[in-house]
């Protein structure tokens, strides 16, 4: 099994599952978006994070350079979104991608966005296979790189809405 996989996983069910919470309840996203001035009504976030949630579940499902080098896009998208409002100074309680958890942007969130990114720009050039080919072919290591993914992903929500947090509550602000 290529060492890839379980980055693979991770990111592209990250992409899953943010997408997910936001055509559920679209509002924070919607909120967030009006804060910038941006459009923002909650048929846009929905069609948007339907999107989302797609291109992570190609990723998954169909892989390919173009695709991973789309997930990197996407990631770079959110770094300049969160970016703008932080260096506008508008004030946003949460981007929507965790649901209702109060995530206000951070720097961290921007750092984090960008190390996605070069992860799946390193996919698009690395990563020949199909994540759920790649589980299908070898089911012995499938249930370990399930829940490595499933731990990174874990920690992945844990760095998106505990450190910020936790930088903010110390006075940290970059």
């Amino acid at each position: 099994m290529d060492a890839s996989t379980a980055p693979a996983l991770a990111i592209a069910a990250l992409l899953v599952l943010a997408g997910a919470q936001k055509v559920v309840d679209p509002t924070m996203t919607v909120g967030a978006l009006r804060a910038l001035r941006l459009p923002g009504s909650p048929l846009l976030v929905r069609v948007g994070a339907a999107a989302e949630a797609a291109l992570g579940a190609a990723a998954l499902t169909v892989g390919g350079p173009v695709l991973w080098a789309l997930v990197a896009l996407s990631f770079l998208a959110f770094a300049a979104f969160v970016s703008a409002a932080l260096r506008s100074g508008t004030m946003i309680g949460s981007c929507g991608c965790f649901g209702r958890e109060e995530t206000p942007p951070h720097w961290s969130h921007v750092a984090l966005n960008l190390a996605l990114a070069g992860t799946a720009g390193w996919l698009a050039a690395a990563f020949p296979g199909v994540v759920l080919d790649e589980l299908a072919d070898h089911p012995g290591a499938a249930v370990g790189v399930g829940i490595m993914a499933a731990v990174a992903v874990y920690l992945l929500h844990a760095a998106f809405v505990v450190l910020p947090r936790t930088l903010a509550d110390t006075g940290s602000t970059g």
